[in-house]
């Protein structure tokens, strides 16, 4: 059974590969986000029963690693590793195609047992179309159709509505926008945020985004599409 462990702490990086390894693991390693993300995409198709990935990772974080890692079809079982707590925090991995999610610190013998379980469960695939209404968006292809038409979208519409079509009914500050659309160290107009929803509106109709007045915007659920 192999297993990728995305761990930039060295010392619980190597903690765990020693414990997984006296537990009949073969471990591999990487200490950042990209190295991670190039080790679970590169390496032959299949070769690792499952992936742990700490989300608080340098240069990409582990929420990131995740998305791209469905986005590119790539299904291996992932469980979350971090010190993080919140419900929220709990939510977004599991949104973005994570299987499992362990806090620090954490039992060993719990870690192994839900490694066992993951591998046990295999890792079939899970297209992550996601829909509104008649809006379809598609990660993997890259494709947003409205109704059977396909829409054309520059990459940050597209990161943009698949951002707000990952939360739907959730309304979500501009803040939040900036910082998973473009990122937390944006330091410009936080209203290029209203300009990216105007754009979007033209292309897939006004009723998909509503205005959540002194607060953000969220998609709708089941929304009814205008032109």
């Amino acid at each position: 059974m192999r297993v990728l462990v995305v761990e930039d702490e060295r010392a619980v990086a190597e903690t765990i590969r020693d414990g997984l390894a006296a537990e009949g693991f073969t471990v591999d390693l990487a200490h950042h986000g990209v190295d991670g993300l190039w080790a679970a995409t590169e390496t032959p198709h299949g070769a690792y029963d499952v992936i742990v990935l700490d989300i608080m990772l340098p240069r990409l974080n582990g929420y990131e690693v995740c998305r791209q890692l469905r986005e590119r079809g790539v299904w291996t079982p992932i469980l979350m590793l971090t010190a993080k707590d919140g419900e929220y925090d709990q939510a977004d991995a599991l949104d973005l195609g994570a299987d499992d999610y362990l806090i620090k610190p954490f039992s060993f013998v719990v870690l192994v047992a839900r490694l066992r379980a993951l591998i046990r469960r295999g890792a079939p695939e899970r297209p992550a179309v996601l829909r509104s209404g008649e809006v379809t968006l598609d990660p993997a292809a890259r494709e947003v159709r409205l109704g059977a038409t396909p829409v054309a979208m520059t990459p940050r519409e597209f990161a943009m509505l698949e951002f707000l079509m990952r939360h739907p009914g959730q309304t979500m500050s501009r803040t939040a926008i900036l910082e998973n659309v473009w990122d937390a160290a944006f330091d410009g107009d936080p209203n290029i945020v209203d300009v990216y929803i105007g754009y979007l509106r033209k292309k897939i109709g006004r009723e998909t985004i509503e205005t959540v007045r002194g607060t953000g915007f969220r998609v709708i659920e089941h929304a009814r599409h205008g032109r």
